[in-house]
């Protein structure tokens, strides 16, 4: 009993202290220095939350830009021993695992191509427009993904393609300092722009 109540104890104690206090305490801290991040970084229009600036959707009309690729699955309602593609499944955050010579993901990237060939034609295929990333979940394009897109938004829009081109090139954000991470641009604050600017 001398070693078991001992033992007791420190198992309430510390799961009172990394169970609840600290994981309070940071909560608290997080929602008086960073509100917005702490509460998801969402996105709203009229007073509704339309998305996050943490998780990309699946933009498909050709009116917007589109976000690189997501390999996110759900089970199949038909047959849960199976799953079913669904893009952005932010309660499922995963990449495909596929390797570089998997049969499946050299033809979906072969078909990407073969459709922004169509889209935009002899221009360089930015390479995160067909290849997703570790999370499925990814919010940003490169500044070239972006780019690339412009005539495509620009025709479907009846806009000209100076104007989309420097709403795209407005909605760079650069490194943080100067030197961490890279150029991107978050797909949904850029159509968000981008309805702004058709009105």
């Amino acid at each position: 009993m001398q070693h078991i109540r001992p033992a007791i104890v420190m198992m309430v104690l510390m799961t009172a202290l990394t169970g609840l206090a600290y994981p309070l305490a940071m909560t608290g801290v997080a929602q008086l220095v960073f509100p917005r991040q702490a509460n998801g970084s969402l996105v709203e229009r009229d007073g509704h939350p339309i998305g996050s600036t943490l998780i990309g959707q699946n933009f498909t009309s050709a009116r917007y830009f589109h976000p690189r690729p997501s390999a996110t699955t759900e089970p199949d309602p038909a047959d849960a021993s199976k799953t079913v593609a669904a893009p952005y499944a932010a309660d499922n955050s995963a990449g495909s695992n596929l390797g570089p010579t998997a049969k499946p993901l050299i033809d979906r990237v072969t078909a990407s191509a073969a459709d922004l060939a169509r889209e935009n034609p002899g221009q360089p295929i930015p390479a995160d427009l067909v290849t997703t990333s570790a999370s499925g979940l990814d919010p940003d394009l490169t500044p070239a993904g972006a780019l690339f897109q412009v005539p495509r938004v620009a025709k479907a829009n009846g806009l000209p393609e100076a104007d989309v081109r420097a709403l795209v090139e407005r909605h760079i954000v650069p490194r943080l300092l100067g030197v961490l991470g890279e150029p991107h641009v978050n797909v949904l604050a850029l159509n968000l722009a981008l309805d702004a600017l058709r009105k």
